[in-house]
């Protein structure tokens, strides 16, 4: 998360020291002694860049103040008071709630040309309580990449969502290597808790075994798994050390989950496997199901997630779910 150390150094390094450079290089000589000329082409393309990202600073700032404005204290767990004359959410609360400066905030709402990390806008599109489209707003105004599950994915194809549903009654669902749940058949979707009533940008199957009651309650195995799940999860990072999207949710589950805390200063480490797993169905009951991984590519990214019954009784079940899963759509 942005410290005001690192706002200091975006205000001098991005805004006055950049005018410092540019002076120096105004006045330095071409070859005949004149100031060197850039082609005119070069100008009018930086200048139209300038103006449509000045565009965005100040429409992002628009869309921060409006949204800021139209949550109330009371939406957030914060208490009204009885001095508050700012409609909705001061400033400062905004900050403190998503872990920036004051001043660093203030700046972004004043349409200062200042760098904002994908970090600090998934913090304020959970703060302000914004839904997928206007987090996707959010991100595109910010001239950023939204990290989440709930951006866009090439990986899922009409192709693979058929498979998935052909798959049936056998839950399957698609992941990436950071455990994002990218698409999943009905069965899956009620396999450890109502999937569709989780917002896309927390199926993740970290931040679901570590905080998703209904989620956790259908592992039979809980501290095993998520023990497991640690050690897998700090194997497949060491290839992301420096990918925002892995960094930030990492700090997420570190921040929400004790137990993860815990398990991940073991500095444990674990390939993927497939093993057996006992689910506790809220549906159907006990189920004994064998775990696949179906790589989708040369390497470890995409994957299909399938489980398969390991006796008669879970296959049966699986049937019941399946037709559950049809039943409520």
């Amino acid at each position: 998360m942005t410290t005001m150390a690192e706002e200091t150094a975006v205000r001098e390094n991005g805004a006055t020291g950049s005018t410092g450079v540019q002076g120096r290089e105004a006045q330095a000589p071409g070859a005949s002694g004149a100031p060197a000329r850039e082609p005119e082409g070069a100008r009018e393309s930086e200048s139209r860049a300038s103006r449509e990202s000045d565009i965005r600073r100040h429409e992002l700032a628009a869309f921060l103040r409006h949204r800021r404005e139209h949550l109330t204290p009371e939406q957030v767990g914060l208490p009204r008071g009885r001095r508050r004359r700012t409609p909705g959410l001061r400033r400062e609360e905004v900050a403190h709630l998503s872990a920036v400066g004051v001043t660093w905030y203030t700046w972004l709402e004043q349409a200062r040309d200042i760098q904002v990390s994908v970090q600090v806008l998934d913090a304020l599109a959970r703060t302000l309580m914004l839904d997928q489209n206007e987090r996707a707003h959010l991100f595109q105004l910010a001239g950023a990449v939204d990290p989440t599950p709930a951006s866009r994915c090439p990986t899922i194809t009409p192709a693979l969502l058929q498979t998935l549903e052909q798959l049936e009654p056998l839950p399957a669902c698609i992941q990436n290597s950071r455990y994002d749940i990218l698409a999943y058949n009905r069965t899956y979707g009620r396999l450890l808790c109502d999937l569709d009533e989780v917002p896309a940008e927390d199926r993740n199957c970290m931040v679901l075994f570590t905080t998703n009651e209904q989620w956790r309650s259908s592992i039979v195995l809980l501290d095993e798994s998520i023990r497991l799940m640690a050690a897998k999860f700090r194997a497949s990072m060491a290839g992301h050390l420096a990918d925002p999207a892995w960094k930030m949710l990492l700090k997420r589950l570190r921040a929400e989950s004790e137990q993860f805390r815990e398990v991940w200063e073991r500095h444990e480490v674990v390939g993927s496997r497939s093993k057996t797993k006992f689910f506790d169905n809220r549906y159907v009951g006990r189920l004994t199901l064998v775990h696949t991984d179906l790589w989708l590519g040369p390497a470890e990214g995409p994957r299909m997630v399938t489980y398969a019954p390991a006796d008669e009784e879970s296959r049966e079940r699986l049937e019941k779910l399946h037709a559950v899963a049809v039943e409520r759509g």
